[in-house]
């Protein structure tokens, strides 16, 4: 069967005449040629010798020894195409074969998007409990007490969870959407109680106030978030709580505008309400505006772009024009400087294309700070890092300086001139917006008179490091965020530490002598209790070295006392970020993960629920990640421990990108 086509194709290679049964193209030829390796050994045949004269031999062992090297070599095979039809060829191939891919791809969407819409259509009746629609009324003020929701009965994963101990969280801000993003979603009934409806990305809220960013862009519906762990949304708020009927107060408008008050049970409360911007005794706010919520950043929008239109009537005088033109910051921290920054971006770079350049001459931006210099928590060269950038863009940064008063048309400060006398200036204004620190809301006042002594911060809701709310029965009720802080009062447990170290070694604590491996103990004691301190403790035998000073080789009560105390005074309050709130947010869910998991062991073995948080989980300890700061066209970042950054645009983008990553997450 091998020898016909092969004396067929050693003819025409060998240039004999064609016969009509053998025909054949001679890139057809070569590939023949290559596919029956037994013609390189046919030439020696009998056959082959009859039929190809004497002087085409050589040829023929020349012509397959070439084509077997350029087959080894992997040269490209001789073609007789052109390389016009072949681009043609393989170019409608591509075309015809990206048709093909996208026009499946367009049929299966349609066929998924028609495969998961549903619609029903039996109007079948929905089953809802009597007790939701009719709640029954009890606690002290006798209201309404909402123990069963209206959608507890919706699906079956709903009605899982009608049994599960009920966890309900006040406020929908970072602390609260970390926790719902780590709690585990078969282990709770879960109700948010929020007076707004959706997430505020807050760092990011300057950007919107000029228009850098859309207002869309920085929200995100709180029933997508609850939805994950199959709870509850009630917008409502927060008005006091019940902590010995374990119940809390709400109160909400309905249709007509009339206030509606009712209560709703819980057994672990999440106090996560954040705060308020401090007024400081200030008068005249109310010709200031503030910036915690979207609302906030609208209307200083909408104030903006009314004073520059304002400002281009005719009928304006020039007096005037400049007061409108006028926009002052009080406060230095990250939300005052950011949001000047974004001012004078808007100011310096927008105005010019849509507003007469004559506006552009008559802005003016001022930033009043109480401290010596802006950003004071941040890195000292960070702060003047950005001081010097706002000199630069003509940002007027007015350091030691404190508002007096605020009024419709100016702003009076005090300031210490150069021989230290105190004087008062006032400022032109047509704009304030007032930044200048936390203050407790109107709820967590009331939360902390209702717990007396227990709560002696003014500004905060205290807690332990287990972040519970100190005053109420452990495991009941949490604080986190910007509503709380957490009370690192070392020397007050100081008598729990050598009451427990003396029970071990049976001695009497109070003329006890500790020595240094009994104080190593404390120590330990210590770091568990309150990790904050860990850095602190670091050098143990010079601490005992230093506060040892009878140099008996102990420490007595007040030697330990003093060391204490001065680890005390070095501690400081955690910030009031969004990075705090998110790490004590995460750091709940994981606790009440552990504790739902343990709660039925521990009870089997008397175990009471206030100790379960201490039995089974650490203490809170916050990883401080960096601070970020936009400075106008510059970004700062001071990654603690000495290390900072500053720079222009790459800083700025890497700011950006910081902060989108986070919010997609």
């Amino acid at each position: 069967m091998l020898q016909q086509p092969a004396a067929c194709a050693a003819r025409v290679c060998l240039g004999g005449n064609l016969s009509r049964r053998c025909a054949i193209p001679v890139w057809k030829q070569t590939c023949l040629i290559y596919r029956f390796p037994n013609l390189r050994s046919l030439h020696s045949g009998p056959d082959l010798q009859k039929s190809i004269p004497a002087g085409r031999r050589a040829s023929l062992r020349q012509l397959l020894f070439t084509h077997q090297a350029r087959s080894v070599s992997g040269k490209p095979l001789p073609q007789r195409r052109s390389w016009i039809l072949n681009f043609v060829y393989r170019s409608a191939t591509w075309l015809g074969g990206s048709i093909l891919f996208i026009g499946i791809g367009v049929v299966g969407f349609f066929l998924y998007d028609a495969s998961t819409y549903r619609e029903d259509l039996s109007f079948r009746d929905i089953q809802v409990s009597e007790r939701a629609l009719r709640p029954r009324t009890g606690g002290p003020k006798n209201l309404p007490i909402a123990e069963v929701q209206i959608d507890d009965d919706d699906c079956s994963e709903m009605k899982s969870q009608k049994d599960k101990p009920k966890l309900v969280i006040l406020g929908g801000g970072w602390g609260s959407v970390a926790l719902l993003k780590t709690l585990n979603p078969d282990e709770y009934h879960v109700t948010l109680v929020s007076p707004t409806n959706y997430f505020l990305f807050t760092p990011m809220l300057p950007s919107a106030t000029v228009g850098t960013l859309e207002f869309r862009s920085l929200v995100e519906p709180i029933r997508r978030i609850v939805t994950r762990v199959k709870g509850h949304f009630i917008r409502a708020s927060a008005e006091n709580v019940e902590f010995s009927e374990k119940l809390v107060e709400l109160s909400q408008k309905d249709n007509n505008g009339n206030e509606v008050r009712f209560y709703l049970p819980y057994d672990k409360l999440v106090i996560a309400v954040g705060s308020t911007t401090n007024p400081h005794g200030v008068k005249g706010l109310e010709h200031c505006h503030f910036l915690k919520d979207i609302d906030d950043a609208q209307k200083i929008r909408n104030h903006i772009l009314t004073n520059l239109e304002y400002a281009c009537l005719p009928t304006t005088p020039d007096d005037e024009r400049k007061r409108l033109l006028s926009f002052v910051v009080s406060g230095g921290g990250p939300t005052g400087v950011e949001f000047a920054a974004e001012l004078f971006d808007l100011l310096n770079e927008d105005l010019t294309a849509h507003f007469p350049k004559l506006l552009r001459n008559e802005i003016s931006v001022h930033l009043i700070q109480s401290r010596g210099h802006i950003l004071n928590t941040y890195d000292e060269a960070v702060s003047k890092y950005a001081e010097e950038r706002f000199s630069r863009d003509q940002v007027e940064v007015l350091t030691n300086s404190r508002v007096k008063e605020v009024q419709a048309d100016k702003i009076l400060f005090t300031q210490k001139d150069e021989n230290g006398e105190t004087i008062t200036k006032e400022l032109p204004m047509g704009f304030c917006l007032w930044s200048t620190g936390v203050s407790q809301t109107e709820f967590c006042q009331k939360v902390s008179a209702a717990l007396g002594s227990a709560q002696t911060n003014r500004h905060a809701l205290e807690t332990d490091t287990h972040l519970r709310l100190n005053g109420t029965p452990l495991g009941d009720v949490y604080a986190i965020g910007d509503c709380s802080t957490v009370q690192n009062n070392v020397a007050d447990h100081l008598v729990t530490f050598l009451r427990t170290l003396a029970w071990e070694k049976g001695k009497d604590p109070e003329t006890m002598h500790i020595t240094f491996g009994e104080w190593r103990e404390v120590a330990q004691k210590v770091r568990k209790r309150f990790p904050q301190a860990a850095d602190h403790l670091k050098r143990l035998d010079k601490l005992f070295a230093a506060y040892d000073k009878d140099q008996s080789g102990t420490l007595d009560f007040g030697e330990l006392r003093e060391l204490l105390m001065q680890i005390d005074s070095k501690l400081t309050s955690l910030p009031a970020t969004a990075q705090r709130a998110h790490q004590q947010g995460q750091y709940l869910g994981h606790k009440f993960n552990k504790v739902a998991r343990a709660a039925p062991g521990l009870r089997v073995n008397d175990v009471r629920d206030g100790d379960l948080d201490e039995a089974v989980y650490k203490a809170f300890e916050y990883h401080h990640l960096g601070s970020l700061a936009y400075i106008g066209n510059s970004a700062v970042f001071d990654l603690g421990n000495g290390w900072n950054l500053a720079g222009g645009l790459w800083a700025v983008y890497a700011w950006r990108s910081v902060y989108f990553a986070q919010s997609i997450l």
